[in-house]
């Protein structure tokens, strides 16, 4: 079958395909223009994180509304395909119905997205938790769904309908200062005070720590880092230092790195970190020889 068969069979000419390619240059030049003034804007602004943003947002509906127009004026253009479209919308209600069911959620997600740019939960470059799953830097929010990239690299994208059901903990929306809780259990057996000093001077002297008293507090003496006992377990004295740094981040690595040098310190010092214990007591005779007997778990 030849070419132009197939046109006159689906109401084209060449007219008709000079309009089509017309409407899709028109759209995409049009579109390169809006994204030029948008992009010169936003380098004109602050370049904050919620005008990076708002930049990214309008980006990317820009790109879906130039799209959705030109696809609707093609259509229209098109004899056969608007006869088409007018007899489903107009007289097959069912398929208008399931139609409308199946973009409920697409309209929901775009509901949702622009309630997020507007009303900022979360800004590109936050660092956010949603629920109790996702944790990462948020990069990207377009109309249906926000990317979020993990520590591990990887992109989680979630819809934005999701994200506006759930709890979102954001740790970069006023202060990124983060106060991180240093835990650490000693034995009932060792030096208490000691072992609080040990702390309290490590933390202090890490460069990531950072000093967070206010006038009246340094006028007062209060610590730069706060050490408390916190818990009295089972087996050990669970102490708790109180330690700022300047992000999340930051905070999560000097918290690994104080792991190993409390510990390493805590060694030379003689302050035992001690291992979960239970005694077992058997009443009446013994399997064995020698009363009740201690393990080690």
């Amino acid at each position: 079958m030849k070419l132009d068969t197939i046109f006159d069979k689906l109401g084209f000419n060449l007219l008709l395909l000079a309009k089509v390619l017309l409407i899709v240059l028109a759209a995409f030049v049009l579109e390169r223009i809006l994204f030029f003034l948008l992009r010169s804007q936003y380098k004109r602004g602050e370049k904050g994180r919620e005008d990076a943003t708002r930049y990214k947002f309008l980006r990317n509906a820009l790109r879906f509304l130039m799209g959705l127009i030109a696809f609707a004026a093609i259509i229209y253009v098109i004899p056969s395909f608007k006869h088409l479209a007018l007899t489903l919308f107009a007289g097959a209600g069912i398929f208008v119905a399931v139609l409308g069911l199946a973009t409920q959620r697409v309209f929901s997600n775009i509901i949702s997205g622009i309630f997020i740019v507007s009303f900022k939960p979360f800004r590109v470059g936050d660092l956010i938790k949603i629920g109790d799953q996702h944790v990462g830097t948020v990069e990207d929010i377009t109309l249906r769904h926000t990317v979020i990239v993990t520590f591990e690299n990887r992109r989680v994208i979630i819809p934005n309908a999701v994200i506006s059901d759930e709890t979102i903990v954001n740790s970069s929306l006023v202060d990124e200062s983060t106060c991180e809780f240093i835990e650490i259990g000693i034995s009932y057996e060792s030096d208490l005070d000691k072992a609080m000093a040990i702390i309290q001077q490590e933390c202090e002297v890490h460069p990531t720590c950072i000093d967070r008293r206010t006038a009246n507090e340094l006028e007062q003496g209060e610590p730069k880092v706060v050490v408390r006992l916190v818990k009295i377990d089972d087996s050990c004295l669970v102490l708790r230092a109180y330690v700022w740094a300047l992000d999340p981040i930051a905070a999560r690595v000097m918290h690994y790195d104080l792991n190993r040098t409390l510990k390493l310190r805590f060694d030379r010092e003689g302050i035992e970190i001690p291992y979960p214990q239970r005694t077992i007591t058997f009443r009446g005779a013994p399997p064995f020889a020698g009363a009740p007997m201690s393990t080690k778990a």
